[in-house]
Formats: C-alpha cells, structure tokens, sequence
C-alpha cells in the first residue's frame, strides 16, 4: 500500500513547535492563556497611546484645525473611537477578549478532570518566576499561577494538624528551623543538586534541627508575605508534634526582609511565637535596598519623561509590588501605602529595629574579595553579591538611626560569591553551622 502522505505544514508550524512541556498542569495553561490575553491588550493600549501621542505632537502647530484629529478627552490615548485607526484598536481589543474568554471557559470545566497532577521543578521555577514579576497582578486577578503561601518538605506542602504533621514528620525534633527563600525562587532551589544536602538537611544532620521551607508568592509587599508569615509560623508551633525547644528562621534576600515584616506583625498583634525564635539569620539581604530596583525606577523616570515614550514606562511598570519593595527594602505597610510606588522619591522608610532577645546574623557577599575590616569603600563592597551592596546586606546605614545594630562577630562577608550561591556555598553553610551550634 502506498504510504500515507504527511499533512501540510500550516502557516509554517509543525505540530512539534506547538507541543507545550509535559509538566505543565491544565491549570497552568489556563493561566498562561489569561496572561497572553492581558498581555495582547497591553500591548494594544501600547501602541494605541504611542500613536495618540505623535497625533497630538503632529498637530499642535496646526492649533484649532489639527485638533480635529486627536481626542482631547481626559485619560484618551489621543486615537479618536469613531475614527479608522480609533475602530481598529477596539476591533483587536474585542476580538482579543472574546477569544480569551472562550479559551478561558473551556479550559476552567476541563480543569478539575486533572487536578491533582504531581508538580516537577521545571513548574515550580516556572511558577516562581512568574509570581515574582507579577504575582500581585495573579492575585488580583484570581489567576491559578498565583502561588498561596505554605509550609513544604520536599516539595510538598505540610498540614498544620498535630496528628497528620507527626505522621509526615515522624523524625521531628523540638528544634524547628524554617528556611525562607528570596524573590522569583522557591524552597527547591535551596538545594543544589539532588546528591548534596541543602543548608537544612546539613542543620539537621550536624545539630538536630528538623527544616521546614517556606513557599510564598514573592510579588506581593513584603509586609503582606510577612503578616502572613507570622500567622502561619503561629500555627505550625501549635501544630507541631515534640515540646518547641527552639525557633530559627534561615533567609534569603528579600526573605529576610519578610521575616522581618514578620517578626514586627507578630509583636504588634500579640502572638506568642517569637516568644521562642532564638536565631534569626540573613543571607544576602538587600536591608537598605538593591541597585537593580533603584536603576528600574531611573528608568521608569526617563521613560515617563518624553511624551511618544511615556506609554512605554508601562512596561517597566508591571513589575511586581514585591520587586519595587527592594528599591529601599520596605519592611512596613506605611512605608507603601497612600503612596504611588514608582514615583521617585527619597526614603521615607519607618526605620525596624531588629527584634530583642534575638541572635541575629548577617551574610553578605563579594563577587571579588572580601573588603578588609574597618577598610573604606571598595568597588567589591558597592557590587556585593551582583545584586546586594555588602553594606545593605550588614544592615549597615550612613544615616545611624536606620542602622541594624548586628554585633561584630554576628557579620561575615563571603568572598568570590555571588547573591543565588550564597544558599548553596560550603563556606556559608559552615558559618551558618557555627552560629547555629
């Protein structure tokens, strides 16, 4: 018999360029299929406002005679509707939305069919990426790639029931140490490698701390995550199975400032568990903000500037609430709230102290060598990690009311490291365990 010819390539895709990543769950693609919706008709408002904006420069020399051409109503893009180019923009936003919500509603009755599909890393560094740049837009938009924040082993989340945590940890000890990890990453990611331990499993095995890995969408204010935080680690010490001897909390980047925002959310409602935090650790945490968030606001600045540029500051804009909380390391709900927070501006933080009664320890790090102490400043110092200057990460301030008073043999300034490899560096960990002992 002959053989069965190929079928033709459409519009020149293969099936093979079309096929999505197995670990992908349905309810994934059902929220990547919000974002394309959202993101075409950004990018059609975009456009839209570009070209209302060279309208408007066009024909202002033209006074009374050229505005007849530009919509001069408040909020407009410029684009007048009942125009050509005005019925264009709304033909894409229609047609846009109509087949958005089409997708959307069949992909949301075939969702609970699948449901329950084991998760892989690939997802999870998916999911945290996305929820880090834009996890504040997921939430308010009710999008299933928004991540709720939990307590996890090995990936899986922890049921705060005394019972059922006994049975998932039945090695448990009195001593908990929760590790928090920073912005667009995951609890996975402390680990390395699958045939190295992370810094928890080493705590476990050399000091008989039982680890325990915070998952959170890291696009939220860190005030948000950290007054959610504090009610979570509230729970789990009254779920936990063995007599709490001690509470240590492990962070990364801008886990540090959540576990701050944390601490000071749990004093100023009464709860009684930092009662027993006796460590609080830092590593790499941008206390007095980060360069990178600082330049994107520069930029925002510059965009915003010039009016056929100025709709293209929107892009830079989407970047979560989490993100633009790293330009000072925001800590508290007033030092956002009733403010626009891509607005430049100086820093209006309320300075937080470190909590009393607390060991508290600082890591920074060095992509080049480590400044001498009691040294000036270095260009090693000002780059850090790549991302957090080795001041910030010491907590240390020009102005000495922001300060953090960590004493001098609870610093420690890692050389030749960079800000992701201070999870994973052999001589953090063997810092960290000393400390910890």
């Amino acid at each position: 018999m002959p053989a069965t010819p190929a079928p033709p390539a459409t519009g020149g895709l293969s099936t093979a360029r079309l096929r999505l990543p197995g670990w992908l769950h349905l309810s994934d693609i059902q929220g990547l299929a919000q974002l394309a919706t959202r993101g075409t008709l950004g990018v059609t408002e975009i456009a839209e406002k570009v070209q209302g904006n060279v309208y408007k420069a066009v024909a202002a020399p033209f006074g009374k005679a050229g505005q007849t051409f530009v919509d001069r109503e408040a909020g407009s893009s410029g684009v007048r509707k009942t125009g050509i180019t005005g019925l264009v923009y709304g033909s894409i936003r229609g047609v846009t939305r109509l087949a958005g919500g089409a997708v959307d509603a069949a992909l949301s009755r075939a969702a609970p069919r699948f449901a329950g599909k084991t998760s892989s890393p690939q997802r999870e560094a998916m999911l945290s990426v996305l929820n880090g740049v834009l996890g504040d837009q997921l939430l308010e938009s009710a999008n299933p790639l928004a991540i709720t924040m939990g307590l996890r082993r090995d990936g899986l989340d922890l049921p705060l029931d005394r019972a059922a945590l006994a049975a998932r940890l039945p090695a448990a000890t009195g001593k908990i140490v929760v590790l928090v990890h920073g912005l667009c990453m995951n609890d996975l990611q402390w680990r390395a490698a699958a045939d190295r331990p992370d810094l928890g499993a080493q705590l476990a095995q050399a000091l008989g701390y039982t680890p325990v890995y915070l998952h959170y969408n890291t696009g939220l204010h860190t005030s948000v995550n950290g007054g959610q935080l504090a009610t979570l680690l509230e729970q789990l010490l009254q779920a936990w199975p063995q007599p709490v001897e001690s509470l240590s909390l492990l962070t990364h980047s801008m886990g540090g400032l959540v576990a701050r925002a944390a601490c000071h959310s749990a004093a100023s409602t009464g709860l009684r568990w930092p009662q027993q935090l006796q460590h609080l650790v830092f590593l790499g945490t941008p206390h007095h903000g980060a360069p990178l968030e600082k330049l994107g606001n520069w930029v925002d600045g510059a965009l915003g500037s010039n009016p056929v540029t100025r709709p293209f500051a929107a892009i830079g804009q989407l970047r979560s609430a989490g993100i633009t909380d790293l330009r000072y390391g925001h800590v508290l709900p007033g030092d956002w709230q009733d403010a626009d927070r891509f607005a430049a501006g100086p820093d209006g933080r309320q300075p937080v102290p470190l909590p009393q009664g607390v060991a508290c320890f600082a890591v920074a790090a060095t992509l080049g060598a480590a400044p001498a102490a009691g040294g000036g400043a270095t260009l090693d110092a000002a780059l850090g990690d790549g991302l957090v200057p080795v001041a910030s990460a010491l907590g240390r301030h020009a102005d000495a009311g922001r300060g953090l008073a960590f004493p001098a043999e609870r610093q420690w300034i890692a050389a030749d490291t960079g800000h992701i490899a201070l999870m994973h560096s052999p001589q953090v960990a063997v810092q960290v365990l000393r400390w910890l002992a």
